[in-house]
This record gives structure tokens, C-alpha cells and sequence, in this order.
């Protein structure tokens, strides 16, 4: 007796296995060219990757050498007119004018930094995390301490402060800047004025900091580059911040004060007015003693400094 549905054309259950185990054997071999298909095209995404991978760091070494090339053909080379070199014998401090760029994060200061050091005679370094700060709080934290023990005779041997009376300021601060001069800074042989673009300053109190840096680095500038501040709260790091408006608001007010104190010790310029028209930054020049050259500064400006 063979099986059946008992409905007319029904396949017994026999019958339907063998037909879909014919199926499945017909179906294997293109189930089986799928997966090779797939293993193939997954090992060339991944040469793909790599490969575009290696062109863009090729791409961005060749970026790097032509931006290097453009900012050599901005600086004036060995055979151009310099001021006359630092001096350093005889033990003396290097003959120096201090400067340094005031500003905030994105406000186009890596592009004034190269301006600057497109000057014959200035060096303007790059950022350094505002690492001056930690000695303005070293020698102020000294000071206090040196002001608040002294008496008319040194404090004895047993005294548990003993010896913090005769901290030398004056030698304390040459010594300081020699460290930044040496470390930091490094003049050239031809640099008659040097310094460093910063971002990172303290707020609550700049003007105390500021003023350490003037004792630190006698008759030092400063350089106070803004830019719009919209502009600047839609940029990088500062579009995370929901407050990025207000902060930007109330440090520039700040860094603003503290210009104003030091008169000519200062001068300000603004980022979207000398990218609209370069020949806003002629008064800079005269500021630093420098004669202004438009083809110069058009040629750093053709460089990206965005990063």
C-alpha cells in the first residue's frame, strides 16, 4: 500500500523529500559559487583599503612637502637683507624683542603664526599647551611664601621654611627665560624677535599671567588675533559645546581688557578682516619694524592652515 494525501495530485510525503532533496543538490553548487564570490570580492575591499589607505598618506606627504616648499619660497633665505644676529658672547642675554599671539582655539592663529614668521627676523613658534603658566604658578606660589616669612634677619637653620626668604626673583627669571629661550623658543642666528602663538591661557586671572610674562620677557608684545565668534562656535571642538557662544563671548571680552592695559605693548587684528584684505596687516609690520611685502604674505596665505 503506498502512501498518499487521499487528495487527487497530491505527492506522497516520499515523493516531496526526493523532490527537495533534488532542488537542494541543484541549488548547492550555485550556493557554493556565491561564497567564493563573496570571499573574493571581501579579500579585494580589503587590497582596496589599504591601497587607498597608502594614497592618501602619500597624498597628505606630498601636501606636507608642497606647503614646505611654498612657505620656503615666503621666507627671504640666506642671501636676503637681515637684521644683524643675537648676540650671545661674553655670557650676555641674547639681544631679543619678545612676542607672543593672544588668541583662542580656531581663530585662524596657525596662519597668522606663519605671517609673522614670514617677517625677516621673527620666529614665532607654535602652540605649547600654555606650559609657561606652570612657572608663573611656581614663582608666584614662591614669592608668596618668600613675602609672607620674611623678617629682618634670614630664618634659622631649624626653622621648618628655612632658606625660602632668599629666593633671588631677579635670578629665578633669568633663569626661567633661558630655560624657554633654549628649550622652547630656540632662536636662529638671525632672529631679532621670537615668541609663540598660544590658545591655551588661563581665564580667572590672565592679566596677573600676562603680567609675569612681561617681567619673564622684558618689554615683551602681544598679538591678539580674533575672529567672528560665530564662525568660530561652529568649528571643531567648540560645535560640541552646547555654551561654545557664551564661553567664547567672555574669554575674548577678557583677552580684550587685558590689551587695552598694555597700550602699544599690544595690537589686535582680526582674522576674517586681514583674510578679506591682506593689506590690513601693513600696520602689524610697521608694529614689529618690518616692511610690509604683499607678494609674501599672498604666497603664505595660499598655503591651508587648517588642521
Amino acid at each position: 500500500m503506498t502512501e498518499s494525501s487521499g487528495l487527487p495530485g497530491a505527492a506522497s510525503p516520499r515523493a516531496a523529500r526526493t523532490q527537495l532533496a533534488r532542488t537542494a543538490a541543484l541549488l548547492v553548487p550555485p550556493l557554493g559559487r556565491l561564497l567564493r564570490q563573496r570571499d573574493r570580492l571581501r579579500t579585494t575591499c580589503h587590497r582596496l583599503r589599504e591601497e587607498r589607505d597608502r594614497a592618501c598618506r602619500e597624498r597628505d606627504t606630498f601636501r606636507a612637502e608642497r606647503d614646505a616648499l611654498v612657505l620656503s619660497v615666503a621666507d627671504p633665505g640666506p642671501g636676503a637683507a637681515r637684521p644683524p644676529a643675537a648676540e650671545t658672547t661674553g655670557g650676555h642675554e641674547p639681544d631679543l624683542q619678545y612676542l607672543f599671539v593672544l588668541t583662542y582655539g580656531r581663530s585662524g592663529s596657525t596662519l597668522l603664526q606663519n605671517l609673522l614668521n614670514a617677517i625677516p627676523g621673527v620666529l614665532v613658534r607654535g602652540e605649547n599647551h600654555g606650559v609657561l603658566y606652570e612657572l608663573y604658578r611656581f614663582h608666584s606660589k614662591v614669592l608668596h611664601h618668600r613675602d609672607r616669612l620674611a623678617r629682618p634677619e634670614p630664618l634659622p637653620p631649624f626653622h621648618p621654611w628655612w632658606g625660602i626668604d632668599g629666593y633671588p626673583e631677579a635670578e629665578a627669571l633669568a633663569g626661567m627665560r633661558r630655560l624657554v629661550l633654549d628649550t622652547l623658543i630656540r632662536p636662529r642666528p638671525d632672529s631679532r624677535i621670537v615668541g609663540f602663538k598660544e590658545i591655551s591661557w588661563p581665564e580667572e586671572d590672565l592679566a596677573d599671567y600676562v603680567a609675569f610674562l612681561r617681567r619673564l620677557f622684558p618689554g615683551a608684545r602681544f598679538v591678539f588675533n580674533t575672529r567672528d565668534l560665530a564662525d568660530v562656535a561652529r568649528s571643531k571642538w567648540w560645535a560640541t559645546m552646547p555654551d561654545a557662544p557664551q564661553r567664547l563671548a567672555r574669554i575674548e571680552r577678557r583677552m580684550s581688557e587685558v590689551v587695552e592695559s598694555l597700550g602699544d605693548a599690544a595690537v589686535r587684528v582680526h582674522y576674517d578682516d586681514y583674510c578679506a584684505d591682506p593689506e590690513t596687516l601693513r600696520p602689524l609690520h610697521t608694529w614689529l619694524g618690518g616692511e610690509f611685502d604683499a607678494e609674501r604674505v599672498r604666497t603664505v596665505m595660499a598655503v591651508r592652515h587648517s588642521y
